[in-house]
């Protein structure tokens, strides 16, 4: 099994696929869903993280201790893992179009331009806290930087770096000059909004507060392009690869990611809510690499491919098809348009109904991925961006 997920299958005329990239990706894809399966289940759904409605951390009882470890193993953490993909992703396409002679960006444009038309329908009709609209903005400017030199992808990689934290740290010296306590609870109007409003109501109140709901992907913009960028560097480097490069590359982030992220992102969260900013922009990227790395390593040891690992695979080979579809399942569990769970079960089933809703999700994904791919080479989404960007 290592030698299958390592080594890449070629077809006469593509790039050899890394299948262990693909294996990252679903795990990086249902991480995400950590995240996102509070905001779906908490009263007020998405305006919830605006409005401090999710609560803080807790390790008083059995159920916050629970709610709490999943939160902090995930807030940040995947999603930066995602964007990093992201760019091995971007690279991957760059050195293909070089391969072929191709003009770079050229047609990528298009595919960065269709993929923020699909952010957009997402945002409006499914999930204000959309990822794909700030990815494809970003993927511009790093396919883009592409064709510049190495010295100035390093200069702009490390400037990103700096005014990210620059910013992360005003808004943290912000909340704390503040004095506040968390944001003020989520209205009543709001919360009723999303437990018996219809579904035009809901999408009429994203495009109403569409600025206060696409504030992450502005105010982590620089984020965005480092991990772009780091994820060009990483993949350049070889810490994707099979051999003695990859695995030492994949140790050294495995180390260094949870070892100096993990006991920071446990501080921070501990500290209070004044400090979330950090926790999610600055220790969610360390411990970003890593699960980088973890993953590499748990898939180096696994020597017979079984449901689990297969199903990430498919999960990673469908990633477009699976991050939207997770989301509207949420959406239709938890909201007064579906089952409306998330006000018909009080709180004492809390955490444990959450955490089976995020199993549960998952393993429709992997089943359903695993199955879809059977008959059709890549996912229901992807295969309808192929098709519009033949056409």
């Amino acid at each position: 099994m290592t030698e299958t997920l390592t080594s890449a299958a070629t077809t006469p005329g593509r790039p050899a696929r890394l299948p262990l990239l693909d294996v990252m990706r679903g795990v990086a894809i249902l991480g995400t869903l950590m995240t996102n399966v509070w905001i779906f289940t908490s009263p007020g759904a998405e305006w919830a993280v605006l409005s401090g409605g999710q609560g803080e951390m807790s390790f008083d009882s059995v159920p916050a201790a629970a709610e709490s470890t999943m939160r902090l193993l995930a807030n940040g953490k995947f999603l930066s893992l995602l964007t990093i993909l992201f760019g091995v992703g971007l690279a991957i396409q760059y050195s293909a179009a070089e391969r072929r002679g191709a003009p770079w960006p050229g047609r990528y444009r298009w595919r960065a331009l269709f993929l923020f038309a699909e952010g957009t329908v997402h945002f409006l009709l499914v999930f204000a806290w959309d990822v794909l609209m700030g990815y494809a903005v970003t993927a511009l400017l790093v396919a883009w930087l592409l064709t510049r030199t190495p010295k100035a992808r390093h200069r702009v990689m490390w400037w990103a770096a700096g005014l990210h934290l620059a910013l992360i740290g005003l808004l943290t010296a912000g909340l704390l000059a503040d004095g506040s306590q968390g944001g003020e609870s989520v209205s009543p109007e709001v919360v009723d909004l999303y437990a018996h409003g219809g579904y035009l109501e809901q999408v009429r109140f994203r495009l109403d507060n569409a600025l206060d709901f696409r504030m992450e992907p502005l105010l982590s913009f620089c984020l965005l392009v480092f991990l772009f960028l780091l994820g060009v560097r990483l993949f350049r480097a070889g810490a994707f690869g099979s051999d003695a490069t990859g695995r030492r590359l994949r140790a050294r982030l495995l180390v260094w990611g949870l070892g100096l992220g993990l006991p920071l992102s446990v501080a921070l969260s501990q500290a209070g809510p004044d400090l979330f900013f950090l926790d999610r922009y600055v220790a969610g990227p360390l411990m970003a690499l890593g699960y980088l790395g973890l993953t590499g390593a748990l898939v180096e040891r696994v020597r017979r491919p079984g449901p689990l690992l297969n199903g990430l695979t498919a999960v990673g080979r469908t990633a477009l098809s699976g991050y939207v579809l997770q989301n509207v399942l949420c959406v239709f569990v938890s909201y007064g348009i579906g089952l409306g769970l998330a006000h018909r079960l009080d709180e004492s089933w809390r955490p444990w109904w959450v955490m089976g809703l995020w199993a549960l999700v998952c393993a429709v994904l992997m089943a359903g991925s695993t199955l879809w791919l059977r008959r059709f080479r890549t996912g229901p989404l992807e295969s309808v961006q192929k098709w519009a960007l033949r056409h």
